[in-house]
């Protein structure tokens, strides 16, 4: 079996555009099986986490909230970007209460997963918050706007084989949950 990480040669790095939420990077790789060089587009960004919200009654917390690549509204779990500095449990906390005015005092890490390995360097930290509870009201981003949606366990699964839930993190996250 060949081992792919040193298959490819990093011969050099630019940096690129700094795009808002990720700074792009290009990276030349020369491909050691056949001595051609490409040049590669990197996404440097922040990790980010999301969240599965469980009620004391088993049912989930989902948001409602507009995506701007789709041009869509997506049905998702609550989540974002770790701040530079913050640790991943303190950024799930943090969103949760941000998009949704709820909190937990159960957290339980669910591992984590890379954003996209193709092209970004980033990771997506998976969360459960159990017993959740509405304490406070919202406090979100200038650029978002979420709705929440509590969905029972039955209408979760059903959502996903009926492909209702796009965002891979979400599907990523539930199926460690639920699997």
């Amino acid at each position: 079996m060949m081992d792919h990480e040193k298959s490819w040669k990093v011969i050099k790095s630019e940096d690129g555009p700094d795009l808002k939420l990720f700074k792009a990077r290009f990276d030349y790789m020369q491909n050691l099986q056949n001595g051609l060089t490409e040049r590669m587009i990197i996404l440097e960004g922040a990790d980010s986490t999301n969240i599965i919200p469980v009620l004391p009654d088993g049912r989930f917390l989902l948001v409602r909230q507009y995506r701007f690549g789709t041009r869509s509204t997506t049905l998702e779990l609550p989540g974002g970007i770790v701040d530079p500095g913050e640790a991943s449990l303190r950024a799930a906390k943090r969103e949760l209460r941000e998009e949704t005015g709820y909190t937990s005092t159960r957290w339980t890490y669910l591992g984590k997963v890379p954003s996209n390995p193709v092209f970004m360097d980033s990771y997506i930290h998976h969360w459960l918050a159990e017993d959740v509870a509405l304490t406070a009201a919202t406090d979100m981003d200038d650029g978002e706007f979420t709705e929440p949606l509590l969905v029972s366990p039955a209408d979760i699964k059903r959502y996903l084989k009926a492909g209702k839930l796009e965002h891979p993190h979400t599907i990523s996250a539930l199926t460690r949950y639920l699997l």
